[in-house]
């Protein structure tokens, strides 16, 4: 399986942006997604997850209310709106595909991941 994230880039506290992750093969169709961000230093971290099929969700308590995970129709792409963005926002966000049709807060229960895609959150 190959992830394929983006949508990133840089914007003024407050504002919003889209990210979108296209997965290859059928592993993602038929397993839970997610998106984990880190900052230099620090741990990576949970974000947002989603079901194999969309129907179950889960967010960080930091992210919730701002940001909604969504996946697309072919169930193989995934998208995280972010509105309402913070400069704590600001750092390298991953998506991955899980062993499990339900979302984890875990990344141990992630086995592929993408490059990453950089969000830059200014005041």
């Amino acid at each position: 399986v190959q992830l394929q994230a983006s949508g990133g880039g840089l914007v003024q506290a407050g504002g919003s942006l889209r990210l979108s992750c296209a997965a290859s093969g059928r592993t993602a169709s038929n397993n839970a997604m997610a998106w984990f961000r880190r900052v230099p230093g620090k741990e990576r971290e949970f974000v947002a997850g989603i079901s194999w099929n969309g129907g179950v969700t889960s967010y960080a308590d930091s992210v919730k209310g701002r940001f909604t995970i969504s996946r697309g129709y072919a169930q193989s792409t995934m998208y995280l709106e972010m509105n309402s963005l913070e400069p704590e926002d600001t750092a390298l966000y991953y998506c991955a595909v899980g062993l499990r049709p339900v979302p984890s807060r875990s990344d141990s229960e992630y086995r592929y991941w993408g490059q990453g895609t950089l969000v830059t959150v200014s005041s």
